[in-house]
């Protein structure tokens, strides 16, 4: 436990510049009255954090403590702080203003203050939370968290608390990853009792959307993947069949041979490769849904209208389009029933191993690397 949450030494990830990774003792400058002090006891590495540090996508200033995928215990929260008390285990999600159109309509995700509270790299005044030992500012704030460190400053409005039993060091991916993926499942599609869902893409969110899918009672649950440990992995998550498309010619032809109708019901693409979007449209049964969770930024996606027009409906999605206080609880309730069993596709580090998980994460060998600091 800090002693002196006021001005106290923490130890965090600090990304100097791409490809420039290292720990780092760090001074904490004081809460504001909005602000949580967490405990980091898990944290998961996602797929934008790896963009981002490979220089992929520009979006912090740096230096930086990366992190968004949070989860600890409340050591301390500031003046204005309401609903959460310190020793509150918590999940840490994307930051919002609370105040625009989409916050008010339950959809944060697309919060109008979304860029300057997630990816500015510190506090609307500019101030940041760090300084290294030298005296120099380290940004922060990353997603309002920056929790590869084993204390992270989070706002009141990126802060949940989960329910009692929950264990906080297994549901860091909860925040990010495994929202967007069950979200897109139960909320964004409505996937209802019966029905065809494809999943393409083998990580977190795609492994959360099939486990949402056997939730949501889906007759066909279908992984499409190339690896063999991928399909293993989705078998494992709940998937009723695996299609290994190194061994198909005609994927349309596959999925009609295992649901007896050209097309699915429903689609989930969470690779983010322009190509497999199209494909995630093409194998849609008419009025079929796909749900659009990867990030290919900058790039062009091409699609044939005449598969838009036939009444195929493409939904883009960030965090599962619901107020986190109402999913996440849900799916931690799912969890802990043994319904959503995401703990069996992590892979646990401590933070000192960073550049050990991150390769993991990077080869494909563990599905959802999680940092313990």
């Amino acid at each position: 436990m800090m002693k002196d949450a006021a001005m106290a030494r923490i130890t965090g990830a600090v990304m100097r510049a791409p490809q420039e990774l290292g720990l780092e003792p760090l001074d904490l400058a004081p809460l504001r009255h909005d602000e949580v002090l967490v405990r980091v006891l898990s944290a998961g590495i996602c797929g934008t954090d790896l963009e981002i540090l490979d220089g992929h996508l520009d979006l912090l200033p740096t230096p930086v403590v990366l992190g968004h995928e949070g989860a600890g215990v409340v050591e301390k929260v500031g003046a204005g702080v309401t609903g959460i008390s310190a020793g509150d285990a918590v999940l840490m999600t994307v930051a919002s203003c609370g105040r625009c159109a989409a916050c008010v309509t339950g959809r944060p995700g697309y919060c109008e203050q979304h860029d300057p509270m997630n990816f500015s790299g510190g506090r609307a005044d500019g101030s940041t939370a760090y300084t290294d030992a030298n005296g120099f500012a380290v940004h922060s704030h990353f997603f309002y968290q920056s929790s590869w460190a084993d204390y992270a400053v989070a706002h009141v409005s990126n802060v949940f608390p989960i329910p009692k039993g929950a264990d906080p060091s297994v549901l860091g991916p909860f925040g990010c990853g495994v929202l967007t993926g069950a979200g897109a499942v139960l909320n964004v599609l409505d996937v209802q009792a019966g029905s065809s869902v494809a999943v393409f893409g083998m990580g977190a969110v795609g492994l959360s959307a099939i486990m949402a899918a056997k939730v949501a009672g889906a007759a066909t649950i279908i992984a499409i993947a190339r690896k063999p440990t991928q399909l293993a992995r989705a078998a494992e998550a709940g998937a009723t069949h695996l299609v290994d498309t190194n061994e198909i010619k005609d994927l349309g032809a596959a999925i009609q041979s295992i649901t007896g109708k050209p097309g699915v019901g429903y689609s989930v693409e969470a690779t983010g490769a322009p190509s497999v979007m199209r494909t995630s449209v093409d194998v849609l049964a008419e009025t079929g849904h796909v749900a659009l969770t990867g990030v290919a930024a900058g790039q062009t996606l091409e699609l044939d209208p005449w598969n838009i027009i036939r009444g195929r409906t493409i939904h883009g999605t960030t965090l599962g389009d619901a107020p986190p206080g109402i999913l996440l609880p849900r799916i931690v309730d799912l969890h802990l029933q043994g319904r959503f069993p995401i703990d069996k596709i992590e892979t646990h580090y401590p933070l000192s191993d960073m550049d050990w998980a991150i390769a993991d994460a990077r080869s494909g060998k563990t599905a959802k690397a999680v940092l313990h600091p």
